[in-house]
């Protein structure tokens, strides 16, 4: 037995899907996303715990928000597991817990239950998510698998938002957790044609070149980016409502619009760095704010469908060259992994602050205006640390 936990590679005559091959991307995107794929489903799951078992919006936001905490906590622990414990191990565990979670939360209906419930999910998920940064951060070209990260995420996520929301009133929360679980066995199926990915040897010479200022202006960035979209993601379906649209519309412009966010993703496979940094982000932030501030007008069906559809681009477009400018500075994976920590306490951070917002008087308005305020000093940060690695890009091709 401990010899079978102690592998790192799948039984002989097992195929094995190419280390750096279209293929494994995908795999490994899977990987990634199931510790947290609740996160495409957020909205619906805020809504189904309000119309389904009858939870409140603020403590609906509050298990939202601290199922993603748990997920920071955990992805900060898969910093130092990684290195440590064999990674596949340690994914199968992770998604062994996540399955049973997911399948026991159908039965609860209490808001003291399901918050520590969903805190210890988060954890597990976060360190399987943590997991698969790292090994990602591995591969040759970590910028198009975390693409392909966000191409997985969104296209399924699009098909979930569609789904799931009317079943909410119906069967609760029941339906949300089924997907989750499922989510994670069809993970755990594609776990063994995962190569081995090992860590690779690092340079003595390289830790007293880490330049530590870009990089924490990267992580700040992350942090204040995935913070202002999710904390109006987190709400949308509640927006919709409260702008006057129907139930059946606002699900239906949420999916449409999460598949039309596919093209974010898929340009940034399509592009790599070919155009370099730089300049790309810049045109996606203000592309982002622009999209944002169209949520004003969010009782016209088209302004909404426009405003998801154009932040959804953007926001894959944003996240994926972020995480892989984390990976440039260590290509064992730790960065990677403490980037995954920092994003999921953006994300944690966003419900949180966003139910605090909705308490007040601003009401969604007010919470519109504090996205714009999140996403725009996120733009200006970010600048710093995307000129540095297209200009370390530009002298090294020279």
């Amino acid at each position: 037995m401990s010899e079978a936990i102690q592998a790192d590679t799948p039984p002989r005559g097992l195929p094995k899907a190419p280390p750096n091959g279209l293929v494994a991307a995908i795999l490994l995107a899977f990987l990634a996303t199931a510790g947290l794929f609740y996160v495409n489903i957020m909205a619906a799951i805020v809504d189904g715990l309000v119309s389904g078992i009858g939870l409140t919006e603020a403590q609906a936001g509050q298990i939202g928000s601290v199922n993603i905490y748990g997920a920071a906590a955990g992805a900060l622990l898969s910093v130092f597991l990684v290195k440590r414990l064999p990674w596949k191990a340690l994914a199968l565990v992770c998604l062994v817990v996540l399955i049973a979670i997911d399948l026991g939360s159908i039965t609860i209906a209490s808001y003291d239950v399901m918050f520590p419930v969903r805190l210890i999910h988060g954890v597990f998920g976060g360190v399987l998510t943590g997991t698969g940064f790292a090994v990602i951060a591995r591969t040759a070209n970590p910028d198009r698998t975390f693409g392909m990260l966000l191409f997985v995420q969104f296209g399924l996520g699009g098909l979930a938002v569609m789904v799931l929301p009317p079943l909410a009133p119906l069967y609760g929360t029941q339906a949300l957790f089924i997907a989750l679980a499922l989510f994670s066995a069809v993970t755990l199926v594609m776990l063994p044609f995962l190569s081995a990915y090992p860590a690779k040897a690092k340079d003595p010479k390289a830790d007293g070149n880490i330049q530590w200022t870009p990089m924490l202006l990267t992580l700040l960035a992350i942090f204040l980016f995935q913070a202002a979209n999710m904390g109006l993601l987190a709400y949308i379906i509640r927006l919709g409502l409260d702008y006057g649209l129907e139930r059946g519309y606002v699900s239906l412009a949420l999916g449409l619009a999460t598949w039309v966010a596919l093209a974010g993703p898929f340009l940034v496979m399509v592009c790599g760095l070919r155009f370099g940094r730089l300049r790309l982000l810049v045109a996606a932030m203000a592309l982002t704010l622009v999209g944002t501030a169209i949520f004003h007008l969010s009782g016209n069906p088209v302004a909404y469908m426009v405003a998801n559809c154009g932040t959804g681009i953007t926001w894959g477009f944003v996240i994926a060259y972020l995480l892989g400018m984390t990976a440039e500075f260590d290509k064992a994976g730790q960065a990677s992994a403490f980037g995954g920590f920092i994003s999921k306490l953006g994300l944690a951070s966003g419900p949180m602050v966003a139910g605090w917002a909705l308490a007040t008087d601003g009401g969604f308005p007010g919470l519109i205006n504090l996205a714009l305020i999140g996403l725009a000093a996120s733009a200006v940060v970010m600048i710093v640390p995307a000129r540095m690695l297209d200009r370390q890009r530009a002298l090294t091709d020279d």
